[in-house]
């Protein structure tokens, strides 16, 4: 089944619906639609935050639901399902791929990643694990832990890892090319020439999310370009 679920996604676009508190599409009701509408489009996929909107898109859709749970903790960065208890509840709200920070930093409570890795398979033998990663070493040593899916996620979000507005193009490459756990481009992907190229590069699949789901950010791009372009002011 893992490896139909792989293959199922195989080439084809996941879409991040995310919404925090205080944005104008939080809720579970309104993720669940946004994922119907993200099916709609073609998407093999969908990558969802928190148990409550994994439950709610997985009722909703019969797509492969990718879980998180980001939580802060006071004594790490790590916030992408840090810790044992958002990875257990990830699973139990019905993610058949549990996504985790899988970066060398220091997790809360000085809990390992390896112990974490080793609960969910014994406790949930059926879901696949995804690594986020921000370097080829992370990505290596993911591999070696037994990870399902690698996927470029957190570049970017580490303080050593490469700091740019474009997709990480060579970590995708590298990682596909070192690597043999299926590898997943994610992180700044703006455009679907970005995205064939993540593909093009060894990227197993594509993962995007503000680039399609977020509304304000799409328009503040269109305003900040009329603002760049006052040329265009006026103009059809």
């Amino acid at each position: 089944m893992k490896k139909d679920l792989i293959q199922a996604l195989s080439g084809g676009l996941i879409v991040s619906c995310q919404a925090y508190a205080g944005e104008p599409l939080f809720g579970s009701d309104t993720m669940a639609k946004l994922a119907i509408a993200a099916r709609e489009g073609g998407a093999v996929g969908i990558r969802a935050n928190s148990p409550a909107d994994i439950a709610a898109i997985k009722e909703s859709l019969a797509l492969p639901i990718i879980g998180i749970w980001k939580e802060r903790y006071d004594d790490s960065q790590v916030y992408i399902t840090p810790t044992s208890k958002e990875a257990l509840a990830v699973a139990e709200a019905g993610a058949d791929v549990i996504a985790i920070d899988a970066t060398s930093r220091r997790r809360p409570g000085e809990e390992s990643l390896a112990d974490i890795v080793a609960l969910l398979r014994s406790e949930y033998p059926h879901c696949l694990l995804m690594a986020d990663v921000s370097t080829i070493e992370e990505g290596m040593q993911a591999e070696e832990m037994g990870f399902d899916i690698i996927s470029t996620t957190l570049s970017g979000y580490t303080e050593y890892s490469p700091q740019q507005k474009e997709p990480d193009f060579n970590l995708v490459e590298e990682l596909a090319r070192r690597v043999t756990t299926p590898v997943f481009a994610e992180g700044r992907i703006q455009s679907p020439e970005q995205a064939y190229q993540c593909l093009l590069l060894g990227a197993h699949a594509v993962v995007i999310g503000s680039a399609i789901t977020r509304p304000e950010a799409i328009t503040k791009k269109f305003v900040d370009g009329l603002t760049q372009s006052p040329e265009l002011v006026g103009k059809e």
